[in-house]
C-alpha cells in the first residue's frame, strides 16, 4: 500500500509540475482580392459594374445570379417591369427582408439611395444575425423598372463566421446600386 502511495504522489508531482496557461487569442485572418470593377456586359433591361471575381449566370424574365465562386455566394437579382403597380413591389420587397426576422437578431433601418441623374431611387437593409440572406436591397426608377438583389450563401447561416464575407459582398452591391442604368427599348 506504501509503494502504491508513494507512485501516485510522484505521478502527482510529476504531472502538476507545469504550469498551465491559457491559449492566446487569435483573430481569423482572411485576405480578399482587391476590388476592380468592369460593367456586365448584359442583355437586360438593366447594367452595372462588379467584380472581376465573380461570374454571372443569366436566369430567365431578365433575372441573374451574380456568383462569388470563391466565397460560396451569389446575389440573386430578380427584375419586374412596373405596371401601375410600384406600391406592390415596394411592400413585396419589404416584405421579404422582415420575412428574416424570425432569424435576424436584427433588421438595420434602410440606406437609402438616390441618384436623380441616372434615375435611380432605392434602399439597402442589412439583416444580421443567422438568416439566410444578410443583405438586401431594391432599386427602381419608379416609372418602368424595378431591381431587386438578395445576397445567398451556400452554406448553412453561422452570422459570426461569414462576417467577413458580408461585408466585402456589401460593398460591391451598394456599387451595383451606385452604378446602375436603365435601358430603355429592351
Amino acid at each position: 500500500m506504501r509503494k502504491f502511495f508513494l507512485l501516485a504522489s510522484a505521478i502527482f508531482l510529476i504531472s502538476c509540475s507545469e504550469e498551465t496557461l491559457p491559449k492566446p487569442k487569435a483573430y481569423l485572418s482572411l485576405e480578399y482580392p482587391s476590388k476592380r470593377y468592369s460593367k456586365m456586359p448584359l442583355q437586360k433591361p438593366y447594367s452595372f459594374e462588379s467584380t472581376q471575381i465573380t461570374q454571372s449566370k443569366n436566369l430567365p424574365k431578365n433575372w441573374m445570379k451574380v456568383e462569388y465562386p470563391t466565397l460560396k455566394a451569389s446575389v440573386d437579382i430578380t427584375y419586374r417591369p412596373i405596371e401601375g403597380n410600384l406600391r406592390e413591389l415596394l411592400m413585396e420587397s419589404e416584405k421579404l427582408v422582415f420575412e428574416h426576422a424570425i432569424k435576424a437578431d436584427q433588421i438595420t433601418a434602410p440606406v437609402e439611395y438616390v441618384n436623380p441623374n441616372t434615375k435611380v431611387y432605392g434602399s439597402l437593409y442589412q439583416i444580421l444575425g443567422d438568416a439566410a440572406s444578410q443583405v438586401q436591397f431594391h432599386a427602381t426608377d419608379s416609372s418602368k423598372h424595378f431591381l431587386k438583389g438578395s445576397l445567398f450563401f451556400y452554406t448553412k447561416p453561422n452570422y459570426d463566421s461569414i462576417l467577413p464575407a458580408v461585408e466585402y459582398i456589401k460593398k460591391d452591391m451598394i456599387h451595383m446600386m451606385e452604378t446602375l442604368e436603365w435601358k430603355d427599348g429592351q
